[in-house]
């Protein structure tokens, strides 16, 4: 390594959002300082799937659960597919009569 142009790696003490610690090793800060975290693994809605609530804007919420409706497995059953809608075939057009 070159000497001079790399910056000090040094260990710090990170505080989690319940209070836990664990030292690790970074280049923020000063040897020794903590880092407190303001979001981390254990709170955060990105890793715990959170309790948002979805909104149904033009019904293209419960259009999908229905769609779907079958889909997720529960317990030890099998997954359905999901539910077809039951389409009528366009009728065909008539071709033109060919003239002579």
């Amino acid at each position: 390594m070159k000497p001079g142009i790399h910056p000090d790696y040094h260990p710090i003490k990170v505080t989690m959002t319940d209070g836990s610690e664990y030292t690790t090793r970074s280049t923020w800060g000063k040897a020794g300082d903590n880092l407190q975290l303001d979001i981390d693994s254990k709170t955060h809605p990105a890793w715990t799937g959170g309790q948002q609530q979805l909104l149904d804007r033009g019904g293209r919420l419960s259009r999908f659960q229905k769609k779907f409706a079958g889909f997720i497995k529960t317990g030890g059953e099998a997954a359905s597919p999901p539910a077809k809608k039951e389409d009528k075939p366009a009728p065909k057009a008539e071709k033109p009569a060919k003239k002579k």
